[in-house]
C-alpha cells in the first residue's frame, strides 16, 4: 500500500527515517489526493519505541489510524498506493480518441481477373437465417 522511498538521514532523537508515499480517495464526496511522509522511528527514555509521522515539515497524525478528507473532513478515506490518484487525474485528462460513427461496412471488392465471371451477391439477414428456418418437424 505505501512505497518505501528510501531512508533519509537521521533526525534529532530518531533512529531511523523511512519516507513514505500514500494516495487517498474519499468515499463521501470523492475527492482525492496524494501526501508522502516521513516516519520517524524513535524510542523513548523506558525503551519503547515509537514512530511519528511528519509530512511537509509538521508532525502529523498517522494517515493509517483515522485519515480525513482534506475536502470535505469525511472519515471514509480509501488508502492506495501511491500515483493513483495522479494516473486517474492524468486519464481524465487525455484527450479522448472518437471512436469512427457507427454504420454499415462495406468489404472490398475484388477486381475479377480478365475472363472470370464477376459474382456479387447481396447477403441479406434472411439468406443467413435460412438454414435455421428450415428445420425437419
Amino acid at each position: 500500500m505505501s512505497e518505501i522511498a528510501g531512508w533519509t538521514g537521521l533526525r534529532a532523537g530518531a533512529n531511523a527515517v523511512v519516507k513514505e508515499s500514500y494516495s487517498f480517495a474519499c468515499m463521501r464526496c470523492g475527492y482525492g489526493w496524494e501526501q508522502s511522509y516521513e516516519i520517524e522511528h524513535h524510542t523513548d527514555a523506558e525503551g519503547h519505541e515509537f514512530v511519528l509521522y511528519v509530512a511537509d515539515g509538521k508532525v502529523v497524525p498517522s494517515p493509517l489510524s483515522k485519515p480525513a478528507c482534506q475536502n470535505c473532513d469525511g472519515h471514509v478515506v480509501r488508502i492506495m498506493r501511491p500515483g493513483r490518484v495522479a494516473s486517474a487525474h492524468d486519464a481524465a485528462h487525455r484527450p479522448h480518441r472518437v471512436p469512427p460513427p457507427a454504420g454499415p461496412v462495406e468489404a472490398p471488392i475484388a477486381h475479377p481477373e480478365a475472363g472470370e465471371p464477376h459474382d456479387r451477391h447481396h447477403w441479406h439477414l434472411s439468406d443467413l437465417l435460412h438454414p435455421f428456418q428450415h428445420r425437419a418437424s
